[in-house]
């Protein structure tokens, strides 16, 4: 996948063929686990209404950074969600974008520090950073955005370890830091007001 991912992410995604969950990492079986958390994260992280669709996302991708951290080698889904397919929204709308912004980043990347990518405890670090900042997004207030900046953390930790690349993961992980510290900033704002009027 070295240098090409974003051609056969493209491939994949007007392969014709019928698109689930499960597709996502057996697709990319080599970086599996870091595919299916850039794509389920694609679509929070976009400024897009989703009618709440993007909270099913963000909980398959906690799954996918919990079995990460107990170090499965192999992306276990439950059957019901394996077949579930992906749908327009996130087909047609957001993983387009998402190619767009993988190609960019490949044109503008190199491997760096790539070692560190094949570690294993490394890789169950980013699987605990990338349930934090999918939880937080989850958490985030309805309709304020805020839940975009930490989808875009995991969406950077997640194309750092495809790219392998610890530049990549450094924006990640700031963007999805600053995410998580604003989201935290204004719950206690609101418990600040809240404790003030009653």
């Amino acid at each position: 996948m070295e240098g090409a991912f974003g051609v056969e992410l493209e491939r994949w995604l007007r392969s014709g063929e019928a698109q689930t969950f499960g597709d996502m990492g057996d697709a990319f079986a080599e970086k599996g686990f870091a595919v299916t958390a850039l794509l389920l994260m694609s679509l929070p992280a976009l400024p897009l209404p989703t009618g709440g669709i993007t909270h099913v996302f963000e909980a398959v991708t906690v799954l996918v950074g919990a079995e990460m951290v107990l170090g499965r080698r192999t992306l276990w889904l439950p059957r019901r969600l394996r077949q579930r397919p992906l749908g327009p929204l996130l087909t047609n709308r957001a993983l387009p974008a998402i190619v767009r912004l993988v190609r960019w980043f490949e044109r503008h990347s190199r491997r760096r520090m790539a070692s560190l990518f094949a570690h294993r405890l490394a890789i169950r670090l980013l699987g605990l950073v990338i349930i934090a900042f999918a939880l937080a997004a989850a958490l985030a207030p309805p309709f304020s955005g805020l839940d975009t900046f930490p989808a875009l953390g995991v969406v950077g930790v997640a194309m750092a370890i495809v790219l392998e690349d610890v530049l990549v993961l450094a924006i990640g992980l700031v963007v999805g830091t600053g995410g998580v510290a604003l989201i935290a900033s204004l719950g206690a704002a609101v418990v600040h007001l809240v404790g003030r009027l009653f």
